[in-house]
């Protein structure tokens, strides 16, 4: 039985080796030298054309309301006695769902809907399906017209945005916008928007309770109790003060908004650099196309 060995596999004669595509990328260097050009001059173009966006930013931290845990803490022994009065007090409310609250507050589709009603900006957003003269809509397609659902939806996903950070706890709000100056005048007016809407709510919520307690305090005899009553009652009063005198009462502000004076997008940097690298790769993959249809 005779054995016979394989025989290697011929290269590819389509493959290039290194110094034959090296000697194809100089013939076509001039091609290469132009698109590449090209498009990176395409690239500069259209980032400054392109309409600019600016971003406003605004720094908010959690209110302080420690005076207020305090003092509810020294209430906890007397009033879990009467676990009614104490849930009026707010004793079980920990400051993480404070914050939470307040940043859902932020970002939320009523507080939203209700600062672009009140601003009229449904024109500022939707301004090319606006005619400033006749006060209409250009569109005629009633799916098409701008509402305060579709407003928020476009606030919500080009507009604003809110980061927190996990190791410091600050918050920033970001507002994207072509008109620095309405940009950071939205981003200063959500956070006291959602200050004074929970100062506002704060502040009836102890009124109902001080209503409640003085009820309360009617309708029972006992000295401990009475006690207990006129304490967390002296608590919501107190509550009731610290939120009209507060303008911060949920957010505290930090570093404002002001109105930026550079751009955030598009960066002409960033777009001719993207120009070039998409251009040298372009042209690169053009001669070397070029030449396999000489060759071919």
């Amino acid at each position: 039985m005779i054995s016979t060995a394989e025989a290697p596999a011929p290269e590819r004669e389509d493959e290039l080796s290194l110094p034959q595509l090296t000697a194809v990328l100089w013939g076509g260097r001039w091609l290469i030298f132009s698109i590449t050009l090209l498009t990176t001059a395409l690239a500069g173009f259209a980032a400054v054309v392109l309409p600019k966006q600016y971003q406003a930013t605004v720094i908010i931290s959690a209110a302080s309301n420690s005076g207020s845990s305090s003092q509810l803490g020294a209430l906890s022994s007397m009033a879990s006695q009467f676990s009614g009065l104490a849930s009026l007090a707010g004793i079980n409310v920990p400051g993480d769902s404070k914050k939470a609250e307040s940043l859902a507050v932020l970002q939320s589709e009523a507080l939203t809907e209700s600062y672009i009603d009140k601003n009229d900006l449904l024109p500022v957003l939707y301004q090319k399906r606006w005619d400033p003269i006749g006060k209409t809509w250009k569109v005629s397609n009633p799916q098409k017209v701008p509402t305060l659902w579709k407003a928020n939806q476009y606030f919500k996903t080009h507009v604003r945005s809110l980061v927190t950070d996990t190791k410091t706890g600050l918050s920033t709000l970001t507002i994207t916008w072509k008109d620095p100056k309405l940009a950071a005048k939205w981003a200063n007016d959500l956070v006291r928007m959602t200050n004074d809407f929970l100062r506002d709510q704060a502040i009836r919520e102890s009124e109902r309770n001080i209503a409640y307690l003085n009820e309360q305090a009617t309708k029972t005899d006992l000295l401990g109790a009475r006690q207990a009553i006129f304490t967390i009652l002296q608590s919501e009063i107190n509550k009731v003060m610290m939120a009209r005198g507060n303008d911060e009462y949920a957010l505290k502000v930090l570093d404002p908004a002001f109105a930026p004076e550079l751009a955030s997008s598009p960066k002409l940097a960033l777009w001719l650099a993207i120009g070039f690298v998409g251009g040298l790769i372009l042209a690169i993959f053009a001669v070397i196309v070029r030449n396999e249809w000489r060759n071919g």
